[in-house]
């Protein structure tokens, strides 16, 4: 095939701006090191008005398309993938209702919000924890979505769990845990506020910036797409090892966060895609992509073949240190 041209709106600027330049960073240590690839970033100012445009530009003059970040942009680009019979390659919208919006128009490579809180539900119990856990998502349907897969999943091991408003008080003393799923800065005020939890375990404390807006976040467990270390060969694409090394020669030794590279593994899935394929049409990506199961730098690639929404890819736990 010849050169293919990759676009994705990203948030350069606006209040996903820290995630939208990891992620353009990482999809230039990509680019450096894949053949016969262009790649076009556009800023979408973390704004869906402005993500609508921008991606109906990209789709006027490349080949493949990612999504943008957050579920929020990424819902709104779902439905102009659908408007425009185009395939998004979603990196960005872990929401359930993303995922499964709008099939054969949105391939998801993360794992979806629902399952987020699984790893961490399970080392409660592995370690014996029966207190209750307290459950403080934000206020949109990513975060509700999260909150209802730690309900059931602590039910199906016996613990007892509440689910507050963000605005909810908390305990003050006694014996209990918490799980916050809100945004990067209601995460932040969450923490903030909760006095004496046993455990803490946070969204936002996945990525390296909660380090630095939290005080002392020793023994907080965080949840994310991936963490340096936890993955496998990569049967497609960059393995994590090259990957990671070449992002720290770019980014003055920072290690990415999953942010980065669930970016990398879409962009790897809808180029290995259209080789398959011999095409970039969307009913020939979409065949492919239905069709394959991997692994990636991320981890496992495996998505329902009805609706797009990842089945293979699994959240990770890791502890702050």
């Amino acid at each position: 095939m010849a050169s293919q041209v990759v676009g994705v709106p990203l948030s350069l600027t606006g209040r996903f701006a820290r995630f939208g330049e990891q992620a353009r960073l990482g999809l230039e240590v990509w680019r450096a090191a894949a053949k016969g690839v262009e790649l076009v970033v556009e800023d979408d100012r973390s704004d869906p008005d402005v993500l609508e445009r921008v991606l109906r530009g990209l789709a006027g003059r490349c080949d493949l398309l990612l999504g943008p970040y957050s579920t929020l942009l990424m819902r709104r680009a779902g439905r102009v993938a659908a408007e425009l019979d185009l395939l998004v390659w979603n990196h960005g919208g872990a929401g359930d209702d993303v995922q499964g919006a709008h099939p054969g128009h949105v391939v998801s490579i993360p794992a979806p919000a629902s399952a987020y809180a699984e790893p961490f539900v399970r080392r409660l119990a592995e370690d014996g924890e029966r207190d209750r856990l307290w459950v403080v998502p934000g206020k949109g349907s990513f975060g509700r979505q999260v909150a209802a897969g730690t309900e059931r999943a602590a039910n199906e091991r016996g613990i007892p769990v509440t689910v507050a408003g963000p605005g909810d008080a908390l305990p003050v003393g006694g014996s209990w845990n918490l799980l916050c799923c809100g945004s990067f800065e209601e995460d932040v005020a969450v923490i903030g506020r909760a006095v004496g939890p046993r455990k803490v375990c946070a969204v936002a404390a996945g990525v390296r910036a909660f380090g630095e807006v939290v005080g002392d976040p020793y023994g907080m467990y965080g949840v994310g797409q991936w963490f340096p270390g936890g993955g496998q060969g990569a049967a497609v694409g960059v393995s994590e090892r090259e990957f990671v090394t070449a992002y720290r020669e770019r980014a003055a030794g920072v290690v990415p966060d999953y942010v980065a590279v669930q970016a990398v593994a879409a962009a790897v899935v809808a180029t290995h895609c259209a080789a398959l394929a011999g095409s970039t049409g969307r009913a020939a990506l979409w065949g492919a992509a239905t069709a394959l199961e991997t692994t990636t730098l991320l981890g496992d690639f495996r998505v329902d073949p009805g609706s797009g929404a990842q089945v293979g890819h699994r959240a990770a736990l890791t502890r702050w240190s």
